[in-house]
């Protein structure tokens, strides 16, 4: 199995630390490494460097490069600019395929979330590898929702199919992307839905033929960067990647996926997308003061509880009275916001862009 790290999202509901040119992947959220270190760390406990590459654009090509010098620089899949999942997964499929990987199980890895039993998580892809080679099918990860999530998407999982040595197989009935409150309530109370965790895992040539079957016109964009590629004609590469739809995996093509095409692990080794500031605080729930307050700033704090609190500088920060906030300083910005709320930093991020903000972005 090749596993593919994916580096290129921009984490825009972690601004003003997740930024443009430095998004949450290259920062210092959990531990004294970046996470994207941390996923190559975690991931040689099992692969050879030989089966590791990383997937993001040229503006990140860099400081990714520095960061993680094992990696062979022809491993690193620069995309030619940012588009989300479904053009960047189909762009990786390409490579391989380019590279006469047909029938090799791969996997995509996530480079920015937490995993607290990294040999837990790595078992699972060695069932996966089993079950791609031994089925056909893809195999994605799951896990039990702890509370209502609308910033990411469920996957209705049917009968248990296999229990071995504590890995739970189940068959796939769906999956929704992002829904809206309400609904996703519901799929807490119901216990057959659990949160997509990212980790899609099959072939190359497999991931080809969903999209010739349900994106056929950007099957035909992917087929003209496979030939692009193999005659090193980045200029094509670029137009026809710019013509891929600017959508997620989820909505191209998991949406669509025929059930009996899927199987999900169900995964219990202590997962968070660290996507939102209260996703922060609740994997560090260890490390807060005796009123919950998480704190990585000089911080006074009076009567106040279940803050989190960060400052890049110097700057006291003193809070009277507070509850349930978030505070992160940075030279450029001071965020001030709920923690329960912290999702919809991504809309003010949106909303610095049209109003051409692009100084503190």
């Amino acid at each position: 199995m090749k596993v593919i790290i994916m580096a290129g999202g921009g984490g825009t509901r972690l601004w003003p630390l997740s930024r443009q040119n430095k998004p949450k992947q290259f920062c210092r959220l959990i531990g004294d490494k970046t996470m994207l270190e941390e996923t190559f760390d975690r991931l040689k406990f099992r692969f050879d460097t030989e089966d590791i590459f990383v997937c993001l654009n040229k503006d990140l090509l860099v400081q990714a490069q520095e960061l993680l010098p094992a990696v062979k620089r022809n491993h690193f899949f620069v995309e030619p600019e940012r588009r989300d999942t479904a053009p960047a997964m189909g762009f990786v499929a390409a490579k391989f395929l380019s590279m006469g990987v047909f029938d090799e199980p791969i996997a995509f890895v996530p480079s920015d979330h937490f995993i607290g039993n990294n040999e837990k998580f790595l078992a699972l892809f060695v069932k996966a590898e089993d079950l791609i080679k031994t089925t056909g099918k893809m195999v994605d990860i799951a896990v039990m929702p702890t509370f209502p999530s609308i910033t990411l998407g469920y996957t209705h999982v049917g009968k248990l199919v296999e229990n071995n040595a504590g890995i739970e197989v189940y068959e796939f009935l769906g999956h929704t992307e992002k829904p809206e409150f309400d609904l996703a309530k519901q799929y807490l109370q119901s216990k057959d839905y659990l949160w997509h965790a990212s980790y899609y895992m099959w072939t190359p040539k497999k991931i080809f033929e969903s999209f010739e079957l349900y994106s056929p016109k950007d099957y035909e964009s992917l087929q003209a960067i496979v030939e692009s590629i193999k005659v090193e004609d980045q200029e094509k590469v670029k137009n026809y990647f710019s013509n891929l739809q600017k959508k997620s995996f989820d909505y191209v093509i998991t949406e669509k996926l025929a059930p009996e095409k899927v199987l999900i692990l169900k995964a219990d080794f202590g997962w968070s997308d660290v996507g939102t500031f209260d996703s922060i605080y609740e994997t560090q729930k260890s490390k807060v003061d005796e009123n919950g307050n998480l704190i990585k700033a000089k911080f006074v704090s009076m009567d106040s509880s279940e803050c989190f609190v960060y400052s890049s500088g110097k700057k006291m920060i003193v809070g009277v009275d507070l509850n349930d906030l978030v505070i992160v300083d940075t030279p450029e910005s001071l965020l001030i916001c709920p923690k329960s709320k912290s999702y919809k930093i991504k809309d003010v991020v949106q909303k610095l862009k049209e109003q051409n903000q692009n100084v503190i972005l």
